[in-house]
């Protein structure tokens, strides 16, 4: 059975174990999120979970902006609107698709492994990982921005001495003149640093608070405060 939940970076703060050593810890809000769609071997090639987190307000006028809920997105987790499509394919007996029947959710994604013990609709709370040890937290790192090679990969720079001009913290040459006469990809040069996904792995799950929907992770977590944050039991070894 796959155990992991989908939430918010909170931010960090600290606590004190048993021992009473100081323990930084990052504070996740997770949950309650529900099971929107269940992926099989038979149907979809693979086995995983969809889970929604946070729902999406209704429009309330004729325009709808990027944060409301569509049409299209409420049919995805709610049988009850009709349509013409879904009424074809009664008249043909074809068995509907189980929805969740809950609210169209704002952050939605697939936690791949056993899908034993879940169905569709069924609410997922940090309760879930209250016997869980480590966890994985994957989220999107801070955007930094347009950053040149000695913030980005950590380049020396140029020599400091008699003689260099303005170009101190340049890459310098590339080396790629009459042959091959063009650069490979991947060269590590300047350009966007940060905005990417990053997961931080075998973290300890120091506190479960099932009150208040909160998860105490010792450690880091990537993204800024209020990011959402993809929280799975690890399957790190050693």
């Amino acid at each position: 059975m796959t155990k992991g939940i989908l939430g918010r970076k909170v931010g960090m703060t600290q606590i004190y174990d048993e021992q009473g050593n100081v323990v930084p810890v990052t504070v996740i809000e997770a949950g309650p999120c529900h099971v929107l769609q269940i992926r099989t071997v038979d149907r979809d090639g693979y086995e995983a979970i969809q889970l929604g987190f946070e729902d999406k307000k209704r429009p309330q006028g004729k325009r709808v902006n990027q944060s409301q809920a569509r049409r299209s997105e409420r049919g995805h987790v709610s049988g009850k609107l009709g349509s013409k499509r879904s009424e074809r394919r009664a008249a043909a007996g074809i068995e509907a698709t189980p929805k969740a029947e809950c609210e169209p959710k704002k952050f939605v994604r697939e936690l791949r492994g056993s899908t034993d013990g879940y169905e569709v609709g069924q609410e997922v709370t940090v309760a879930d990982l209250a016997e869980v040890s480590n966890v994985d937290v994957q989220a999107i790192s801070k955007g930094r921005g347009f950053a040149g090679v000695m913030k980005r990969h950590n380049f020396s720079g140029q020599r400091a001495t008699h003689g260099v001009k303005k170009v101190h913290r340049h890459a310098g040459g590339t080396g790629m003149s009459a042959y091959p006469s063009r650069l490979f990809k991947g060269k590590r040069m300047a350009g966007q640093y940060g905005a990417k996904q990053k997961t931080n792995r075998n973290l300890k799950l120091v506190r479960v608070d099932e009150d208040n929907n909160l998860l105490l992770v010792n450690g880091s977590v990537p993204g800024p405060n209020g990011g959402y944050v993809v929280i799975n039991e690890t399957n790190h070894v050693g």
